[in-house]
Formats: structure tokens, C-alpha cells, sequence
């Protein structure tokens, strides 16, 4: 069995480190071999945050080089771009189209690179691209983007649908599981 290598990207507060934790549990019930690897840049400060998970029969380390990646769920545009070198040639990035301004933008010593996502599709990256902000203000809470973007993940893996429920379930507080699974459906679906 090949391992398979997924890279959650996203800046510092967006719950990317929530999502690789579901994602870990998920794939451990499942039996795979698992490890995962958190990378915190000025992650407190708006910075990039990385997560690397692994899994397949026999894992033998967290880290994910160039080239590797099957996936690359980023939370941002930006992020996106910025790890895309990640990706391996038959990969798929899985992108939240929210704009998150970085440091040099908001004080005005860069301008955001709007074309971004389509500079990747024109370089023959596979971009699965999601409103994943208005799925999670649909489903509820701002707070679930991370959710939604682990539902759009889940299309392309075969395991069924109830147990990403379950490791939803495990994953967060009992006061939250309805927005998560509310939106981890408009993530599947959308």
C-alpha cells in the first residue's frame, strides 16, 4: 500500500492543527499506520502554520518533502501557492478562497496576488477551490472553515461518511458537533 501524504496549510488561528488532529484520528480508527508533524511559523501572529499527515500500511516519518504531497488542503489563497512546490505531479489542491491579507499587504509594501489560484490551474495544478467562509457561515460558525475543508478532503478518500462523523464527534466539544457536521456536509457537497 503506498502512503499517501496530505499537507494542511493555512495561517496561524484558522483551526488548521484542529483539522489535521480529526484527520489523524480518523485515519488511525480506519488502521493505517499514521503519523502526523505540526510546523508553527509566528502562527500567534497571523503566520503560516503547516501540518503534515501521513498514512499507509508502514509510516515511517511525519515530514513531507517537495514533490510529495497527494494533497495540500490549504486555508488560504496564498498558502496555496506558497507550498504548491509540495505538491506531487498527479496532486490535488484543495483551497478555501478566503483572503487573509499578510503583513506586507496590510501595510501596503506589497499587493495581494489576486490571480493566484488561476496562475496554479495555468500551470496545470489540479485547484479544487471552496467558498469554505459562506459554507461555515451556513453552517453556522466562522469558526468551522476547517471543518469544511476536511469535508471536501473526504471526496476523495473511500471511507464512509459516518465515520468522519464519529472522529468529528471525538474530535470537538459536544456543544459544536452540530456546526461541524453541518458543515463538514456543505464541504462534501460543495
Amino acid at each position: 500500500m503506498k502512503t499517501t501524504n496530505v499537507m494542511i496549510v493555512g495561517v496561524g488561528g484558522q483551526g488548521s492543527l484542529l483539522a489535521s488532529k480529526l484527520l489523524g484520528k480518523l485515519l488511525v480508527c480506519e488502521g493505517y499506520d499514521v503519523k502526523v508533524s505540526e510546523v508553527h511559523g509566528m502562527s500567534q501572529r497571523g503566520g503560516s502554520v503547516v501540518t503534515y499527515v501521513r498514512f499507509g500500511e508502514k509510516v515511517y516519518s511525519p515530514i513531507i518533502c517537495e514533490g510529495e504531497a497527494d494533497f495540500i488542503v490549504s486555508f488560504e489563497k496564498i498558502e496555496a501557492a506558497r507550498y504548491s512546490k509540495f505538491l506531487a505531479d498527479d496532486g490535488r489542491i484543495i483551497v478555501n478562497t478566503q483572503r487573509i491579507d499578510p503583513m506586507p499587504v496590510i501595510t501596503g509594501a506589497a499587493q495581494y496576488p489576486e490571480t493566484v489560484l488561476d496562475e496554479l490551474s495555468g500551470k496545470g495544478v489540479k485547484v479544487d477551490e471552496v467558498d469554505a467562509l459562506a459554507l461555515a457561515q451556513e453552517a453556522g460558525s466562522v469558526k468551522s472553515v476547517n471543518i469544511v475543508l476536511m469535508g471536501k478532503l473526504a471526496k476523495y478518500f473511500d471511507i464512509p461518511e459516518k465515520k468522519w462523523f464519529d472522529a468529528i464527534k471525538s474530535t470537538v466539544k459536544p456543544k459544536f458537533i452540530d456546526v461541524n457536521v453541518k458543515a463538514f456536509k456543505l464541504g462534501y457537497e460543495g
